[in-house]
């Protein structure tokens, strides 16, 4: 199955994770909370009011700062301007690839130093191997028998100075953030949508959006670039099977996303699932990688400088 959303930004905005919005201006998650504030100016006075003398100007600073973003969210209500397209496959893994589809094989990482969980885990090791594909042990549910691939982005909303909020300019940076937040919280979306009824493993699930900024959901949907899936080369070979340039994603010689307000990544649905880091590898491993990716160490090492 494939399948591309389009989204107004007042469908998707609920799902911003505000925690990252004021962490890309230089604070502390607990700013975050006034996000939850009542909207009138007394709340927000009393939220302010909460804080130490030495934290009031800070405060008063997210405030400020959400306000201009909700305007923007406000203006921006009903612009379709957030995609997402996935897909949906049957997958096995043969040792640390996946094999999407029967054609495209995936190589991941895998921890070479014991994680929290005790393994040296891989993304590899939430799909079943080729020579065990029976999905009667998960209960009937293919699960551990498919893989999602995503990608979402933000085309460029309004941005005109009569749209402007405060009767000023447009802010760049407000605007940038905000449309990184948003591609996220597309993505959160789509992940939503995707395990209660498109994969629909989880049909009777009902998360508040606290639960699912918690990920309290079954599974996982690990991003390129993040500490699981570190190598943004990846993003070439989930061109390959998603055509990501439907959605107005191009990629650049290094495997950037065009936008920059873009994510992509897997979807795994094993109830195992997890998050983890692959952390450091050795020499060994990148040469094992760059043989099953067909790159050379040097070029792949350019990928990993975090991870190496």
């Amino acid at each position: 199955m494939r399948k591309l959303l389009t989204y107004p930004v007042r469908e998707v905005a609920p799902y911003i994770n505000w925690i990252y919005f004021f962490h890309a201006w230089g604070m502390e998650p607990r700013f975050a909370a006034v996000a939850e504030v009542h909207d009138c100016p007394s709340c927000r006075a009393g939220w302010v009011a909460s804080f130490d003398d030495s934290e009031r100007v800070k405060a008063q600073e997210a405030v400020n700062l959400y306000q201009e973003a909700m305007e923007y969210l406000r203006l921006w209500a009903d612009e379709p301007i957030c995609h997402a397209l996935f897909l949906l496959a049957d997958a096995y893994s043969d040792g640390d690839d996946i094999i999407v589809n029967g054609q495209v094989r995936i190589p991941f990482l895998r921890q070479q130093y014991t994680g929290k969980s005790g393994y040296t885990l891989c993304l590899s090791d939430f799909v079943r191997e080729a020579n065990s594909l029976s999905s009667s042990q998960d209960g009937g549910a293919d699960i551990a028998n498919r893989i999602g691939v995503f990608a979402a982005t933000v085309s460029q909303p309004t941005l005109t100075s009569h749209h402007s909020p405060f009767n000023s300019h447009p802010s760049p940076l407000i605007c940038s953030l905000l449309a990184d937040r948003l591609a996220e919280a597309t993505a959160e979306k789509m992940h939503e949508e995707v395990r209660k009824s498109y994969w629909g493993y989880a049909k009777d699930e009902r998360l508040t959006m606290a639960d699912l900024h918690a990920e309290r959901f079954q599974g996982i949907r690990p991003a390129v670039g993040y500490p699981s899936l570190p190598d943004q080369s990846v993003n070439f070979l989930i061109d390959e099977l998603l055509c990501i340039g439907d959605v107005g994603i191009s990629l650049s010689a290094t495997g950037a996303m065009i936008p920059h307000s873009s994510v992509s990544g897997f979807m795994f649905a094993h109830p195992k699932a997890q998050y983890f880091a692959v952390g450091p590898i050795g020499e060994d491993q990148l040469h094992d990688y760059s043989c099953r990716r067909g790159l050379s160490a040097e070029t792949l090492r350019s990928f990993l400088v975090s991870n190496l």
